[in-house]
């Protein structure tokens, strides 16, 4: 901080400035806590009736985060003096703490067999979607329900209801969530990581690809090393020693496996620049006093990158089966149904053999990896001219 600004504030001396930003950050950080503490309180079914009351208000937040911040703040004016500065900056951390207290207050948990009753008497009219729960909902009376199953079947107590007539069209798992609507929810997730992680894998491997097929050499020598013991590294057993250390989420199994497939990319990249760079138009480039950038990525890459595509549909594939396979083992990410976790579900859980838990995600995996595959053959087919000849 600068001298003239430090005296201004009336903290010219450092132990002063920390002092004052140790306790701005112990007021902010307390009122975000008490304010936590009163929004678990306030949605506790044993909590008071007044709390329970006050937290339907919708200014509930705001007004409970004012009131404990402004305790706070005053606590820390008695502490750190009355200078006007002094105030401007612990009223701006009060504002802040405010603000991120109410717009991270936790609403009460919904009650749905509430909007059960209240359908029921008809002070509320409904529509239903095809699946009739989201992924994460579930019912201990729902527990492996078996295809086309009718939930007034499970639940007595919902015949002659709109909800019982509902029917849960793939059954349900061993904790009553729909297996319908978890399937859903997978293919967005095992198709994201596929696309995202054969992305981040062309990227590399064309990068890499590029610099050895460009300069050769010794550089080639050096970096296709490298290349060499990723390939020998087994994938499978990478992915899963990484995934049981890093944190479990979507976007670190993105990396981990775009991380380790990336070789192939590589070694087409590689093979297609050796062939180009003695190409009249990449002489040219280099004549012409281009920058290397503009020459590989703008001049070279453009005419070799067919091969990459054709491989990155393939590697797609690929990655959907090493998501699945490690959702299989209970490595995949949490709190997020996938195939694979279906996959486990089968016999896992229940200790007998759940059909409909194997049959359905088993063939969502094996047609998208057969889609993937059969787009691959089709890119193959289409862009390499001796195929297309041979054909006709």
């Amino acid at each position: 901080m600068p001298a003239s600004l430090a005296s201004r504030l009336g903290v010219a001396q450092r132990s002063t400035r920390l002092v004052l930003m140790l306790l701005i950050g112990m007021q902010a950080g307390i009122t975000v806590v008490v304010c936590g503490a009163i929004s678990a309180w306030a949605r506790d079914i044993d909590s008071a009736t007044w709390i329970r009351e006050l937290s339907r208000v919708a200014a509930f937040p705001w007004i409970a985060a004012s009131v404990v911040s402004a305790v706070m703040a005053a606590v820390a004016l008695l502490l750190a003096g009355r200078q006007s500065t002094r105030v401007a900056l612990i009223a701006l951390a009060a504002v802040i703490a405010v603000s991120s207290s109410a717009s991270r207050w936790t609403d009460r948990l919904v009650n749905f067999d509430a909007y059960d009753d209240q359908e029921a008497s008809g002070e509320f009219s409904m529509i239903y979607t095809l699946v009739p729960f989201s992924p994460d909902f579930g019912r201990s009376d729902l527990y492996v329900l078996e295809p086309m199953t009718k939930i007034s079947q499970a639940i007595p107590q919902t015949a002659g209801r709109p909800i019982g007539e509902r029917t849960v069209l793939l059954g349900s798992d061993a904790i009553g969530k729909d297996v319908l609507s978890q399937m859903m929810w997978a293919c967005r997730l095992s198709i994201s990581i596929g696309l995202v992680s054969t992305g981040l894998a062309v990227l590399i491997g064309v990068t890499m690809g590029a610099v050895m097929g460009y300069f050769g050499g010794w550089v080639d020598l050096l970096l296709y090393r490298v290349v060499e013991i990723f390939m020998a590294i087994p994938v499978l057993f990478l992915l899963i020693v990484a995934a049981a250390v890093l944190p479990r989420n979507t976007y670190m199994m993105m990396a981990i496996i775009g991380c380790v497939s990336w070789t192939g990319a590589a070694r087409f990249t590689r093979a297609e620049f050796y062939k180009l760079r003695k190409q009249d138009f990449v002489q040219g480039a280099q004549a012409a006093g281009l920058p290397l950038r503009s020459v590989l990525f703008r001049h070279m890459l453009p005419n070799g990158v067919t091969p990459v595509l054709v491989d990155a549909s393939f590697s797609v594939a690929a990655a959907i089966i090493a998501e699945a396979t490690l959702s299989y083992l209970g490595l995949g990410p949490d709190g997020q149904a996938s195939w694979g976790k279906l996959l486990s579900s089968a016999t896992g859980t229940t200790g007998t053999f759940v059909w409909w838990l194997a049959i359905f995600p088993g063939f969502a995996i094996f047609f998208t990896v057969l889609s993937y595959n059969m787009l691959g053959e089709a890119m193959r087919d289409a862009i390499d001219p001796k195929l297309r000849k041979a054909a006709h």
